[in-house]
């Protein structure tokens, strides 16, 4: 090693200790908020790379819906609580929360523009994007503003790629794909099919009607029809063990049930870690999902609008990387339904992705998905995987984030 090198390396080594803190769990830490709007609070948290040499050797993944934390071993990883009122997250004012994925998408540039502030050091080190369900549609707007941003100088960033898993980018695409998808895998007959298919086609009419609000209630109702028509179903992993119960073939979802599940999955058992272990170490002011039936309430009007151009626009106005990946056993954000508006779009280098060759994703000898890429852009189906696809396969997530951060 040049003795330029271990200078370099001692530097970094002082910065990332002069920035870390104690924090919850063994790896190196650094946590903050940002103040995105005046009055609206965004929290972020950094896991740095459990390695010995130069953690700025390591990319930097942001996970905007949380995420396994093995991966610090060969990552830097960054937890953003998203939209504000969110996680940690929070605002001083009921107006101040997000109400599109629009405004989302510049909270979080403003996020990371306070982040690189903070943690300078990661100026260039390259960063992707990864997100899964409600947290790719605002990735998808985030990575484009963010690359907007950088080339204006804006922010001053190394942004290489995002990854949108099991993502809420088409949800007409996805409701429609509901009853074909139920029926071929054997969870509905030819009778429930017929009745998933009317209410998703309600569904549709209101999109098409541009009645976002109603399309909402319509999706939810689509579901409800679901439940009844499964006796009971998981929608994160079809073949995930239920119970069923007289009570459950007679459920009604209110009019928020699976957005409250889709937007922000509840958890008891993460909300009692968080607010009391998590909160009391990191020594923060705000409760954690204290505002959260706000931030779904602000976003009902928003939940059914597709981002599709956004995404083609990535492909063509942008030179990040696209992956878009999804588990097979996924109901809420099935592969049909994702691959349906990914075959819609037109973006330059569409036919060339479409006639290439789809190739298996193994890891130790094991076939885990299949991937069709063709420039920056690749398309994975996972198997073996439901909606989480990093905790239903480990082992093929680990895959394909080592090919999304492969310069």
């Amino acid at each position: 090693m040049t003795p330029s090198r271990i200078v370099a390396l001692t530097v970094a080594c002082i910065l990332c200790i002069c920035n870390a803190k104690r924090g919850f769990g063994d790896n190196t830490q650094d946590w903050g908020y940002a103040e995105v709007r005046p009055g609206a609070h965004m929290f972020w948290w950094l896991y740095y790379a459990n390695v010995t040499t130069d953690f700025a050797e390591k990319p930097l993944v942001i996970w905007l819906q949380g995420g396994p934390g093995a991966f610090v071993r060969d990552y830097n990883v960054l937890f953003i609580d998203n939209p504000v009122g969110s996680g940690f997250s929070y605002v001083t004012s009921s107006a101040l929360f997000a109400r599109t994925n629009a405004q989302i998408a510049d909270d979080l540039v403003e996020c990371m523009r306070a982040f690189y502030k903070q943690v300078p050091q990661f100026k260039n080190v390259p960063v992707y994007i990864t997100s899964e369900s409600y947290g790719g549609k605002m990735a998808a707007e985030f990575a484009f503003n963010w690359y907007k941003a950088e080339k204006a100088g804006y922010i001053e960033s190394n942004l290489k790629g995002v990854g949108l898993g099991d993502a809420w980018i088409s949800p007409e695409d996805s409701v429609m794909t509901y009853a074909p998808y139920l029926l071929q895998t054997g969870m509905i007959d030819t009778s429930g099919y017929f009745d998933v298919q009317r209410a998703a086609n309600r569904t549709r009419d209101a999109i098409k009607k541009n009645q976002w609000s109603l399309a909402t209630d319509l999706w939810a109702y689509t579901g409800n029809i679901i439940i009844r028509s499964t006796r009971n179903i998981d929608f994160y992993n079809i073949l995930t063990k239920v119970r069923t119960s007289p009570a459950m073939r007679a459920i009604r979802i209110n009019k928020e049930g699976l957005v409250r599940k889709n937007v922000l999955r509840d958890d008891e058992g993460l909300s009692m870690l968080m607010n009391t272990k998590v909160k009391d170490t990191l020594k923060l002011p705000s409760i954690w999902g204290a505002q959260s039936d706000k931030v779904r309430s602000s976003l009902y009007v928003d939940f059914m609008k597709p981002v599709t151009q956004v995404v083609q626009r990535l492909l063509d106005e942008t030179s990040l990387k696209v992956f878009v990946y999804n588990g097979q056993l996924d109901l809420i954000v099935d592969t049909p339904g994702t691959l349906l508006w990914v075959e819609k779009m037109r973006w330059a280098r569409y036919l060339e992705w479409k006639t290439a060759q789809r190739v298996p994703v193994v890891v130790d000898g094991v076939i885990e998905g299949y991937q069709k890429s063709s420039g920056n852009f690749a398309f994975y189906w996972i198997n073996r995987a439901g909606h989480m696809v990093p905790a239903d396969n480990p082992a093929a997530m680990s895959a394909l984030l080592a090919d999304l951060t492969q310069n």
